[in-house]
């Protein structure tokens, strides 16, 4: 058969303040004035999102025509002569602004995204000072029911970014419109706590708020607390994606690897000890790796599907609770860590276990709910005491002054901070199931794995699909970021029909790179540059298999005997509770 010919692609001509531009046909003028290098403000739109076209901040005059047109939802046409900087725009966007003060809390100083706000970067911009008209705003209490969310219906602008980031991206919907007109408001179905509802905590909609309405709960305070006392051995773990976060903040390209400073940034800040949760992603893969080898002899659960996500973990337990048995018992990273910290390390460090303070700092917010747990709860006590998502890790390397891209780099402490390339991509999605395979591989067939890298389940692909031949048995596995595409997996799983015997699931875009906790404006764009840089410190590193860790042997060695003992079991494993349906009298 010949070849199909691709059809070229039509070209729009127009102008936009007097710039000639030309665009694809079907692109919104927002995209074609970017071209041009002009930035028409805006607030509903999301560079990942749909069209809303609600605020109507992005209003720009076209010649010829009567009305301004939302620059967000318009698409060029040719020919078409655009103004954004006329009288009747500049006053059209001073009184948007000026009606969204009238109803907005301005304790700006107080705010958590005080001088990270897109509304008050806008009213610099025009030079807003103050509205001219009352206000009508309603001053409640900030809802601080849940360890992971605070929101503040005060310092809502009814954008609809966060509807859009919980319906369209995890397909859960516990945000909405309620009222009409005047008293519209964002809230949860039946105004009912954000735990109470199908909300897995995952963050995602304060990552795309534009103000203070939804925030982190902040624990910074404690954390500072805690490293002033004398008394307490203070100790932090990182997660392999903030360090390819954090430089956003300082002004580093995205996906810029930054470890050597950020760990010295943490001892400066005072910490004790500064360990790497990639030591916990490694101790993951021993457990969950044999775990699946297990299930795989022995007649187990299958598809079994990995349990490092917690926002994941309480999707299932939330939506799919006669599903349980397919999550692997394995803890995540983070609290196989805690669990060593409290147990084996003060063994190792000579320090009493009451006297140790340990800190996760995360890309993530339902990290934060995940360590109060009463799974997870040893003697009643906590083995992870206080996380910190990687957006106040940057507030507190700007609150002690530190000119973060001038520091000299540091090393991880010993002994864990030892890690392998493995533990590496458990930032990005599929890299929990690479890292899996590269050590099951080998267990399974006795065989050294030549070619580790696993390219099937790289990417940003909703679903990816692979099969890795173990010798006696060919196994299919499956990938998905993002709860909307886990929810297509799980109706064959429900159903009994999944032709999956392994399956990774992460909650937020991406994978941790596009956590809820980190940097704000983390996108799909910045968070692919961010996996690259993943699988760079991944290939970087002289160990690539979690297996191959000396410290992992050595912790196994000397406290735990081997995978799936009865003392790794007690330690590092935990199991899961089915929850009532959200909106249940």
């Amino acid at each position: 058969m010949p070849e199909t010919q691709e059809k070229p692609v039509e070209m729009i001509h127009l102008t936009i303040n007097n710039i000639p531009v030309t665009v694809p046909k079907g692109t919104k003028i927002l995209q074609a004035a970017q071209q041009a290098h002009i930035d028409i403000p805006h607030l509903c739109f999301h560079e990942d999102q749909r069209i809303k076209a609600h605020c109507r901040l992005c209003s720009v005059e076209v010649i010829g025509r009567r009305r301004l047109y939302a620059a967000c939802s318009t698409e060029c046409w040719e020919g078409m002569e655009v103004h954004t900087d006329t009288p009747i725009v500049r006053s059209t966007q001073v009184s948007i602004l000026q009606l969204m003060l009238a109803n907005h809390n301005r304790d700006c100083l107080s705010c958590p995204r005080n001088q990270n706000c897109d509304l008050q970067k806008l009213c610099s911009r025009f030079n807003i000072l103050r509205s001219p008209l009352p206000s009508i705003v309603k001053i409640g209490h900030r809802i601080k029911t849940n360890p992971s969310i605070i929101r503040d219906p005060s310092k809502c602008i009814r954008c609809g970014r966060c509807i859009r980031a919980c319906k369209d991206v995890q397909g859960i919907a516990a945000l909405t419109y309620a009222h009409r007109s005047k008293d519209i408001v964002v809230t949860t179905a039946y105004d009912k706590p954000m735990e109470a509802t199908d909300c897995v905590l995952c963050g995602q909609c304060s990552l795309a708020c534009p103000t203070g309405a939804i925030v982190e709960r902040d624990a910074t305070a404690k954390v500072l607390w805690a490293i002033q006392s004398r008394q307490k051995h203070v100790i932090c773990q990182v997660a392999p994606a903030v360090r390819v976060a954090l430089g956003d903040a300082f002004g580093l390209k995205p996906g810029a690897i930054a470890t050597g400073q950020m760990v010295t940034a943490l001892k400066l800040l005072g910490f004790d000890k500064v360990f790497d949760t990639n030591f916990g992603a490694d101790l993951t893969i021993m457990e969950e790796g044999m775990e699946f080898l297990d299930r795989l002899k022995n007649g187990g659960t299958l598809p079994m599907m990995t349990s490092c996500c917690p926002a994941w973990v309480t999707f299932m337990e939330k939506e799919y609770g006669e599903s349980l048995e397919h999550l692997s018992s394995a803890k995540s990273p983070m609290m196989m860590f805690g669990a060593v910290a409290k147990t084996v390390y003060p063994k190792v460090a000579g320090v009493s276990p009451d006297d140790i303070v340990t800190v996760a700092i995360m890309p993530c917010t339902a990290k934060k709910a995940e360590i109060q747990r009463k799974e997870m709860l040893r003697d009643g006590k906590q083995d992870v005491d206080y996380v910190l998502t990687t957006r106040e890790l940057i507030k507190l390397i700007k609150s002690v002054g530190l000119t973060f891209n001038d520091l000299p780099e540091s090393d991880f402490d010993s002994p864990l901070g030892e890690a392998t390339g493995a533990g590496a991509i458990f930032g990005a999605t599929g890299g929990v199931m690479e890292a899996a395979l590269r050590t099951v591989y080998e267990k399974a067939t006795g065989k050294t794995l030549e070619k580790i890298d696993f390219e099937d389940v790289r990417g940003m692909q909703g679903i990816k699909e692979a099969t890795v031949d173990l010798g006696s048995r060919t196994v299919h596995i499956a990938v998905a970021h993002t709860l909307k595409n886990a929810a297509k997996l799980m109706k064959d799983v429900r159903s009994g029909t999944s032709p999956y015997d392994f399956i990774e699931v992460m909650a937020c875009p991406g994978g941790c790179v596009g956590g809820g906790g980190q940097p704000i404006g983390t996108t799909r764009a910045v968070t692919r540059e961010r996996i690259k840089a993943i699988y760079e410190i991944d290939k970087s590193l002289p160990r690539r298999k979690s297996h191959e860790n000396p410290v992992i042997q050595k912790l196994y060695a000397d406290h735990l005997d081997a995978p799936l003992s009865e003392k790794a079991h007690a330690l590092l494993h935990t199991h899961y509770t089915p929850v009532p349906p959200a909106y249940e009298f």
